[in-house]
């Protein structure tokens, strides 16, 4: 019974991963990949989101104070590398651009990136596939423009990190066909996929924080349903043993 139940489990889980890769793969979108129990790949994703999007995007449903506790960070960690908006520890995370300032720069304010993730159907492929998806577009205001978001008004902020892209586009057609790296970054294109993925796992965090003490409930109630299982198994047995 055990080797059935482990078996079973674990082809649950192939299928389930599997599935997930096929339809973001099949929708367009590269998988992320990404792990939320992974706390050195959060930490990373939140020094990338602290030094290249907090100066336009807010994460108005986190603290710092949460989520220092959540990425095994000290206040002083926090509060000297991550914040550069003189807030409090307990305060959320707001972006110190006006909103005003967003309109004239965008034509629109910069969204808050709290549940951005949840927002999106494909969830964390759609993040990190947009990340990947930035090119040269001279013919936008802002000079860049993506595949995964056409005519998207925000500029890539990490260009210097992955480096130029430049779109090939179909014979006749303006349609994209693919990206190519005409000007390499400060990353190869190895790291700047994994940091990619840091930040598409830093907001998918940020999109739901409990989720992480959740997933650490579940591991005990499931546990306890196991041995409250095996409980209940030996005592039918001792009920019943008369009447075998």
């Amino acid at each position: 019974m055990k080797k059935i139940f482990i078996s079973f489990a674990l082809t649950v889980g192939l299928v389930a991963g599997v599935t997930t890769t096929v339809a973001a793969e099949e929708g367009g979108f590269q998988a992320a990949g990404n792990n939320i129990r992974d706390q050195a790949s959060l930490q990373r994703g939140a020094k990338l989101f602290f030094n290249y999007c907090v100066g336009c995007h807010s994460l108005k449903y986190v603290r710092y104070s949460r989520m220092a506790e959540d990425l095994g960070l000290s206040e002083d960690e926090v509060m000297k590398n991550l914040n550069f908006t003189g807030a409090k520890f307990g305060d959320p995370v707001i972006s110190h651009m006006p909103e005003d300032s967003g309109q004239q720069f965008f034509g629109k304010a910069p969204p808050d990136l709290s549940l951005e993730v949840r927002a999106k159907e494909q969830g964390p492929d759609w993040v990190f596939s947009y990340l990947n998806s930035f090119y040269v577009d001279p013919t936008r205001p802002v000079g860049w423009n993506n595949t995964v978001f056409p005519n998207a008004s925000m500029p890539f902020p990490l260009w210097e990190l992955q480096g130029i892209q430049t779109a090939v586009k179909k014979e006749g057609s303006d349609d994209v066909e693919k990206l190519e790296l005409s000007q390499p970054g400060k990353l190869t294109p190895a790291q700047y996929q994994q940091a990619a993925r840091d930040l598409t796992n830093f907001l998918e965090y940020a999109s739901e924080p409990a989720a992480l003490q959740r997933q650490r409930y579940g591991i005990w109630v499931l546990l306890f349903l196991a041995g409250f299982t095996f409980l209940a198994y030996l005592l039918k047995k001792e009920y019943w043993k008369d009447v075998h």
